[in-house]
């Protein structure tokens, strides 16, 4: 014998099918669901009830999931991160472009320039994922990038400022010098992501081990730019210390974190926006630096 509902509409599920429409298009396309898209709902309700009843000193916008209700845009959860995250992606983009332009393949350092802008391609790209959508392995992917790019960073500051690529910069041991550098920096690395991975998904240990990093290269590249504006006497040669000072003011938003203006302007994508023009300007005095350095070579020829 059949149910007695079978065969006869349900009113309620028609009602709760009419107040709950299917989702749009680009939000499916980018794996929003049905218990996501009410998670995102209930917070924006939650904190439009809030900014209601409490007056603005009382900081009635709170975090949810550990991060502020942002509205999205087209499905993207952090529309602001995303495109200073896509200027930053550009700038790397542009300034591998003017590497290749004007210094030849024969200078050695070049290969290091470039793999430095690959490395922050790979994690811009990261970025504008993890910020378009939050999922665990978008955000690993975002961490692990962003490790991978400032290790970079550390491994190739020793490699300009102490000219391990020339075979005459430590005796004969450069090679031997060089190699080993590159392995303890890869080894150090894998290590880092590897106790991510396996033991502890640690946020605090994350933004120490790339603060740490990034302040020892920070030195020396400020230690680099005073020694060289001395010796040169030209201001490009200050240069790599005034980005760095740059770099440091606009890291320091992240130090002072407040619920994102007009729901989308937070703290971390005013950083994102402030290091474009550190990075264009990078680029630049790259490529100074390896002109005057062949500059230098063909006189002493």
């Amino acid at each position: 014998m059949a149910h007695p509902s079978v065969g006869h509409p349900n009113p309620l599920k028609k009602r709760l099918q009419a107040n709950n429409p299917p989702l749009a298009l680009h939000h499916r396309l980018l794996l929003w669901t049905c218990p996501s898209e009410c998670d995102y709902t209930c917070q924006h309700v939650t904190t439009l009830s809030r900014l209601a009843r409490e007056p603005p000193y009382l900081s009635p916008i709170v975090q949810y999931h550990g991060k502020w209700p942002f509205y999205r845009f087209l499905g993207i959860q952090e529309p602001a991160s995303v495109l200073f995250s896509l200027l930053n992606l550009f700038a790397h983009d542009h300034g591998i472009a003017k590497l290749k332009q004007h210094i030849p393949a024969s200078y050695k350092l070049r290969k290091y320039y470039l793999l430095f802008g690959y490395f922050g391609l790979a994690s811009w790209t990261f970025s504008m994922l993890f910020h378009t959508r939050d999922f665990v392995v978008t955000e690993k992917l975002d961490y692990f990038a962003a490790g991978a790019s400032v290790m970079y960073g550390m491994y190739f500051a020793p490699i300009r400022i102490f000219r391990l690529d020339k075979p005459d910069a430590v005796g004969n041991n450069t090679g031997t010098v060089l190699r080993f550098w590159t392995a303890l920096c890869v080894a150090l690395y894998l290590a880092h992501v590897g106790y991510l991975s396996f033991v502890r998904f640690d946020y605090t240990y994350n933004m120490a081990a790339n603060i740490a990093v990034g302040v020892v290269q920070n030195i020396l590249w400020t230690s680099f730019s005073i020694q060289r504006f001395r010796k040169v006497g030209r201001m490009w040669a200050a240069w790599p210390g005034l980005i760095v000072a740059w770099i440091v003011l606009a890291m320091s938003l992240e130090l002072f974190d407040f619920p994102p203006w007009w729901g989308m302007l937070d703290a971390h994508a005013l950083w994102h926006l402030g290091t474009v023009g550190p990075t264009i300007w990078w680029y630049n005095f790259l490529i100074k630096d390896a002109q005057e350095d062949m500059q230098n070579s063909r006189l002493k020829a």
